[in-house]
């Protein structure tokens, strides 16, 4: 989500055309590590977009929570913080509406929102799990997507059972992860 945003704020701030074969060649490289087909990448990106802003327009789920959508093949994870179940109830409601939708693995906790602290060491420990499962020699660390919200560590991807429970054995020895989550497909 954050690639994706970061890449829209690169696109519209910038208006020359160098700003567009930034955003081009970054996606191309990212696209070549990527398991899934170029095709389902950019549905997922579409899904995610989408997402982001169908909870940006409505006014008490954008004002009164913290909420990420992250999608994989159209398995969908939804991570973050509301303060009552029935804005995540909304919330859900609107992703499931997205064309390509298929499953969605709702993680939203009731709570206050996140700070900048929490989402800060949030992305420290996404880094230091990619990078452990990047340099393990077992696991295809490439093939995993890797979101923390509050300390728990969400695994997504595209692998085996047994990467699968690899991948979260490293995760779980990662200094300050709390909680490790698999939302793989097999």
């Amino acid at each position: 989500m954050a690639k994706i945003i970061t890449a829209l704020f690169i696109l519209l701030s910038l208006q020359a055309c160098t700003s567009a074969l930034v955003v081009g060649t970054v996606a191309t490289v990212a696209s070549v590590n990527d398991p899934r087909t170029i095709g389902s990448q950019v549905d997922d990106n579409a899904i995610e977009i989408e997402a982001m802003l169908k909870l940006l327009r409505d006014d008490d789920i954008n004002n009164h929570t913290n909420l990420n959508v992250i999608s994989y093949n159209g398995q969908v994870l939804m991570v973050g913080q509301s303060p009552n179940q029935f804005l995540i109830d909304n919330a859900v409601k609107l992703v499931k509406e997205i064309d390509g939708v298929k499953k969605i693995h709702n993680q939203v906790k009731l709570g206050t929102p996140a700070t900048m602290s929490t989402k800060t060491t949030d992305a420290w420990l996404t880094t230091k799990v990619k990078s452990q499962l990047l340099t393990d020699d077992e696991v295809e660390g490439h093939n995993i997507k890797v979101i923390t919200e509050n300390k728990t560590v969400f695994l997504m991807g595209w692998v085996s059972g047994e990467q699968a429970n690899k991948a979260a054995a490293i995760a779980s020895l990662v200094n300050g992860v709390e909680k490790v989550v698999k939302v793989f497909e097999h």
